[in-house]
């Protein structure tokens, strides 16, 4: 975990693979406690610290999350992040390319949660969700492509589904098609950058994260165009 922005009321860190935003049944230490240990060391703070989950990466996933560090300011964020006022940008290796360079991937999702996984069809079916994203080619290397992803809708493992339903599995993800797992464990999709503004002093808050420390990663940044 690095912190990339922090003021009275929001604290935003860039997230590695490892690390859970909120406690699951593994019983792993989630990134909100550790937000929350990082910021009573900072402050000296003597009793418990705040810091609200205001939205959730999958755990295989890097990048940008934002915590509230006040209990007046999370409700406001979490209305934010609710009615799409928040723009998240994400950027994924995939090692087949798009047939087309710009689109837009309209998919109904069923998520199955015995297999925590969800599922892509074409026509809307009995408790599916429409699901909406726009991508873009930015890079290519002789064997990766790296997307840059905008999210209309916020479903379960949306990404990673419909990426995989268009044919390009995100590189590592076992679970939705890759041919082999990384080497960390974790899945080539980078919540990149965050755009909103800021639910108390009304300005604008941009934040971009910094790419894992990967070859190939680096590679595709500097091939972008």
């Amino acid at each position: 975990m690095t912190v990339l922005y922090e003021d009275n009321h929001i604290i935003i860190v860039n997230k590695t693979v490892s690390e859970i935003v909120q406690g699951d049944k593994t019983g792993d230490k989630p990134l909100s406690e550790i937000v929350k240990e990082w910021l009573k060391v900072k402050y000296n703070k003597p009793g418990n610290v705040f810091c609200g989950v205001t939205h959730r990466l999958d755990r295989p996933v890097s990048g940008i999350v934002v915590f509230a560090k006040t209990s007046k300011v999370l409700p406001r964020l979490n209305e934010m992040f609710k009615n799409k006022d928040v723009k998240k940008t994400y950027w994924a290796i995939v090692k087949n390319q798009p047939k087309e360079p710009i689109g837009t991937l309209k998919n109904y999702l069923i998520k199955n949660e015995k297999q925590n996984k969800s599922y892509a069809y074409d026509s809307e079916r009995p408790n599916s969700k429409l699901a909406i994203l726009h991508y873009k080619l930015i890079a290519r290397s002789d064997k990766y492509n790296l997307l840059e992803i905008d999210l209309e809708t916020g479903r379960h493992h949306q990404i990673r589904c419909q990426l995989a339903k268009m044919g390009c599995p995100i590189k590592g993800d076992l679970k939705y098609g890759a041919d082999r797992s990384n080497p960390d464990a974790g899945i080539s999709l980078h919540a990149r950058s965050i755009s909103f503004i800021h639910p108390v002093s009304k300005t604008q808050i941009d934040i971009t994260a910094p790419l894992p420390d990967d070859n190939l990663w680096s590679a595709l940044e500097k091939s972008i165009v």
